[in-house]
C-alpha cells in the first residue's frame, strides 16, 4: 500500500483511506518518464576492477523505494538495496573506482551510487549517455520526494511498506497469519490472543481476511496516540478543534514561544488537512499532529538550521569542525586509504582536513599513514577530489577549508605538492594574506568564503610576504610535532628534535596557519605571532586543561589550536571532544571514520549554524578580561544557573536491531546525558520496554542542574536493553542545549554512523527555567 498524496507537498496529509490497493504507487511516480524507465529496469555494467567488469539487470520495484538487481553469487541470486541507503548519486566518473578502471572517452556513461555507512560504491556504466542521464535523474527524483516527506508522511510510507511485505501472495488483504507477521515486522510482539482480538476487531466482513476499509481501520488504531489526544484535548476547548486562540495558548504555555496570534494563523493555514476547518481557522487533530512532526515541531530550533551567527569574527573565535587521518576508510594499521573519505568528510562539513604527505613512486607524492600497512593514495587526487567537493553544497559548506600537512616529502617532492595545490586550488588557494598590509589578526569566515588554507612549516615570518624575499630555495625545520609523534609509534628511534628539509614553494603556501612546536603558554604570548599555531597530542592538551584552563583559553583567544588523538589509538578510536571545546580550542581533531558517541558529540556540535563546520564560540572563551575556568566555574557571565526538566514521553517506529532474527523484538530504554563543563555533566535512564520497538511509552521525568548552559550539550540514546549482555545502541540524537526548543518535541534518531532513520522517533517535553 502507498500514498496516492502528492509527495511533492510535504504540507499535505497523505491518507490511507483513500488507497483501496496495497499496491498504489505515489501520484508523483505516473507520467514521470525517468520513473517510469527506473521501474522497467535495464541492463548496467557493474565494475569493480580493470579485469573485473560484469552485465547486471538492475530496476525499481513496485514499493517506489527498493532496488533490485542480479547477482551471480551462489546463495544470493537476487540483491536489493533501498532508497534510504544511499547517500547520493555521481554521475560521471566521480567515484575513485570508475576514475581508475574506465576510459575518460565513456564519461558520459558512468555513474556511481555511494551508499551511508561502510557499504562499498557501486560504480556502473550505461549502454548511454541518454539512459546514464536518466537512471541519475530517477534516483534523485526519488531520493528528493522522500527527503521532502514530512516525518509523518515518512511513518506512514514506512507502515504502507510493511504491510505490504507482510502481504505475501499480494491478493491487498491481510490474513490472521499475515498481521501477526506484519507486528513482527514493525517491531512489536503480542500474544497470540490479542492479536486475534485486533483481527476480529476490524474483520467487519467475517471474511477472514482484511481488506479495504478494514485495513484502514486497523491502520488507524495501530497509529492512534493516546499521548497526542491528551495534549490537544486541554487546550482544544472550541466545539472539540483548536481556534486561533486555543493555538496560541498552547504555543505560549506550553511551547513558551514569544509568537502573535498571526504567527498560530499561519501555522492552521499551513498544516490544518480539513478543508472546512481551515476555513474557520481552526486545526482539527490530524493538524496538529501535522504541526507537532514539522520543524516547529522539532527539538531543533528552526532558527539554527541557518547559519544565524556573526560569520564576521577573526578565524579563531569559531569552533571548526575537523578530521583526523582523513584519508583513512577504517582502522590505521592495515586499513584502506581513499579520496572517498575525503569527500564523505567533506560532505558532513567537516572544515579541517588532514594530509599525511610521504615520497611516492614516479615522483608523485602520496597519502598514507606511515609506518604502517595501510594502502596509499596519490596527492594529486586527493586535492581534485577535495576541490570538487569542499564548496559542493554552497547553501552551507560555503567557508575556508584548512588543508593540514604532515609532510614527510623530500625537497622535490615538495615542489610538485605545491604545483598541485596551485595549479589544481587556483584562485581559490590563499597565496598570501588578506590586504595590502601585515595583518595582526585572522581574518573572518565570512573574509575566506570558498577558500582553502595550508596548514603546515613554513621557513620564514609572514611579513616576507611584503619584502624582498631572499630566503633560500630549501632549508631545514623542526618536524611537526604529528610527524615526530607518527615516527615514535612506528617504532624508528628519531628525537622529537629531528629536522626536515623545507622547500620555499610550499613553504610560502603557508599563511595563516603555520605550524610551530609549544613551548609554553607564556613562551608563545611573548614569541608567536597570531598565525603561528601549535598541535597538540590528546594526552598533552587535557593535562594543560586540567592544569592550566584560564591560560589556555587566553591563548586561543590569540591563536589556533589544534588536538589530535593518540598515535595509540590504531584502531581509529576517538577521544572525548568536549573538554577541548571548554577550553576554546578550535581544531578539535576526530577519526571521522569511526562511529562514536564522540563522533555524535561533534555532530551535534556542529548540527546548527547551518551545519556549516563553524560555530561561534561563547563570548566568555572570546573576551581578553575572561576568568573562566572550566574546572573551577568561579563567578562570572558564564555562570547561567539552570534547571533543564525532560519528560521522556514516547517513541515512534524504533527499527529492528537484529534482522536476521524474524521474531527478534526490541526492548528499549531512553537515556539522557549531558556534557559540558565537569560540574554538568550528567546521565539519567528510563526503564526499558518489553518487546515493543513500535509505540513504546515511558512518560518518566528527568532534572538536571546546568551552570554553564552556553557549552551544554544533550544526548538522546535509545538502546535495546539486554540482561546478559551490553545493550545495543538503537539511536541517538545530540544538540547543544543552546539550540533546544522547550515544550512538546519530537527528537529525530540517527544510525550509529550519523544517517537519519526515517521513520524513528522520540517525543518528549522539555523546559529549560532559572534555577532558584
Amino acid at each position: 500500500m502507498n500514498h496516492s498524496a502528492d509527495v511533492t507537498h510535504p504540507s499535505h496529509k497523505a491518507t490511507i483511506s483513500k488507497l483501496p490497493h496495497l499496491n498504489d504507487k505515489p501520484l508523483i511516480f505516473r507520467g514521470d518518464a525517468d520513473l517510469q524507465f527506473l521501474l522497467v529496469g535495464g541492463e548496467l555494467v557493474k565494475i569493480r576492477s580493470n579485469s573485473w567488469k560484469k552485465n547486471r539487470f538492475f530496476k525499481l520495484q513496485e514499493d517506489c523505494k527498493t532496488f533490485w538487481h542480479e547477482s551471480q553469487k551462489v546463495f544470493k541470486r537476487n540483491q536489493t538495496f533501498s532508497i534510504d541507503d544511499i547517500d547520493s548519486v555521481r554521475k560521471g566518473r566521480q567515484s575513485e573506482g570508475l576514475n581508475k578502471h574506465t576510459d575518460p572517452r565513456v564519461e558520459e556513461q558512468c555513474f556511481s551510487i555511494i551508499f551511508k555507512g561502510r557499504k562499498k560504491n557501486l560504480d556502473l556504466m550505461a549502454p548511454s549517455g541518454g539512459e546514464a542521464k536518466q537512471w541519475v535523474n530517477g534516483i534523485e527524483k526519488i531520493i528528493t520526494n522522500m527527503s521532502n516527506l514530512s516525518r509523518q508522511q515518512k511513518s506512514e510510507h514506512w507502515i504502507i511498506n510493511c504491510m505490504r511485505k507482510a502481504d505475501k501472495n499480494e491478493d491487498n488483504q491481510m490474513t490472521l497469519k499475515e498481521l501477526k507477521h506484519f507486528l513482527r515486522q514493525i517491531n512489536v510482539e503480542v500474544d497470540d490472543t490479542y492479536a486475534e482480538e485486533i483481527f476480529k476487531n476490524c474483520d467487519k466482513s467475517n471474511s477472514g481476511a482484511l481488506e479495504g476499509s478494514e485495513i484502514k481501520h486497523f491502520y488507524d488504531l495501530l497509529t492512534h496516540r493516546e499521548e497526542i489526544d491528551v495534549i490537544y484535548e486541554k487546550y482544544a476547548e472550541t466545539e472539540g478543534q483548536m481556534s486561533t486562540t486555543d493555538l496560541l495558548n498552547f504555543l505560549l504555555n506550553e511551547q513558551r514561544e514569544q509568537v502573535s496570534r498571526d504567527y498560530a494563523e499561519h501555522l492552521i493555514e499551513k498544516y490544518e488537512v480539513d478543508g472546512k476547518a481551515k476555513q474557520k481557522k481552526r486545526l482539527t487533530i490530524d493538524g496538529f499532529l501535522m504541526y507537532l512532526h514539522q520543524e516547529e515541531g522539532s527539538i531543533l530550533n528552526p532558527a539554527h538550521k541557518h547559519v544565524y551567527q556573526d560569520m564576521n569574527q577573526p578565524l579563531n573565535h569559531y569552533y571548526i569542525s575537523s578530521s583526523h587521518n582523513t584519508y583513512l576508510m577504517e582502522d590505521q594499521l592495515k586499513g584502506p586509504s581513499s579520496t572517498e573519505a575525503y569527500i564523505k568528510a567533506l560532505m558532513k562539513s567537516c572544515r579541517c582536513v588532514e594530509l599525511d604527505c610521504w615520497d611516492g613512486a614516479n615522483g608523485e607524492p602520496v597519502i598514507y599513514h606511515g609506518y604502517t600497512l595501510t594502502s596509499k593514495v596519490v596527492f594529486r587526487d586527493v586535492i581534485k577530489a577535495i576541490k570538487d567537493y569542499a564548496f559542493r553544497n554552497i547553501v552551507h559548506l560555503q567557508y575556508p577549508v584548512i588543508l593540514s600537512l604532515e609532510n614527510h616529502c623530500s625537497v622535490d617532492q615538495q615542489k610538485l605538492m605545491a604545483h598541485h595545490l596551485i595549479s589544481i586550488l587556483g584562485d581559490a588557494l590563499v597565496t598570501k594574506p588578506l590586504g595590502d598590509t601585515m595583518p595582526t589578526n585572522f581574518p573572518s569566515p565570512e573574509d575566506l568564503k570558498g577558500k582553502f588554507l595550508i596548514k603546515g612549516k613554513r621557513l620564514n615570518k609572514l611579513d616576507a610576504a611584503f619584502n624582498n624575499n631572499n630566503t633560500l630555495e630549501e632549508d631545514t625545520v623542526s618536524e611537526e610535532d604529528e610527524a615526530a609523534d607518527c615516527k615514535e609509534n612506528g617504532q624508528k628511534a628519531k628525537s622529537k628534535k629531528s629536522k626536515i628539509k623545507l622547500a620555499k614553494p610550499l613553504s610560502d603556501i603557508v599563511i595563516y596557519c603555520k605550524s610551530v612546536h609549544f613551548n609554553g603558554f607564556e613562551h608563545a604570548k611573548d614569541n608567536q605571532a597570531f598565525y603561528e599555531m601549535s598541535s597538540f597530542k590528546e594526552s598533552k592538551a587535557f593535562n594543560l586543561a586540567d592544569t592550566s584552563g584560564t591560560a589556555y583559553i587566553h591563548h586561543n583567544m590569540d591563536k589556533l589550536s589544534r588536538i589530535y588523538p593518540a598515535g595509540s589509538r590504531t584502531d581509529s578510536s576517538n577521544y572525548n571532544p568536549v573538554p577541548m571545546w571548554n577550553v576554546g580550542c578550535q581544531i578539535v581533531a576526530l577519526n571521522f571514520q569511526t562511529p562514536s558517541k564522540e563522533m555524535h558529540l561533534n555532530q551535534g556540535r556542529f548540527l546548527p549554524n547551518g551545519v556549516s563546520g563553524y560555530i561561534l564560540k561563547p563570548e566568555f572563551l572570546r573576551s581578553l578580561s575572561s576568568q573562566f575556568d572550566p574546572n573551577t566555574l568561579t563567578k562570572g557571565p558564564w555562570l547561567q544557573r539552570k534547571t533543564f526538566h525532560i519528560m521522556v514521553i514516547s517513541a515512534q517506529q524504533l527499527p529492528k536491531i537484529n534482522k536476521d532474527k524474524h521474531k527478534s523484538i526490541v526492548d528499549p530504554l531512553v537515556r539522557v546525558e549531558i556534557y559540558g563543563v565537569p560540574a554538568d555533566n550528567a546521565s539519567k535512564e528510563t526503564h526499558y520496554i518489553d518487546n515493543n520497538g513500535f509505540n513504546p511509552m515511558w512518560n518518566e521525568r528527568f532534572e538536571f542542574n546546568i551552570q554553564v548552559p552556553e557549552l551544554a550539550m544533550v544526548r538522546f540514546v535509545v538502546e535495546d536493553y539486554d540482561s546478559t549482555s551490553q545493550n545495543d545502541l538503537i539511536g541517538h540524537y545530540c544538540l547543544p542545549l543552546t539550540s533546544v526548543q522547550s515544550g512538546y518535541r519530537h527528537v529525530p534518531l540517527l544510525t550509529k554512523r550519523g544517517d537519519v532513520i526515517c521513520s524513528a522517533g522520540l517525543f518528549v517535553h522539555l523546559m529549560l527555567i532559572d534555577a532558584p
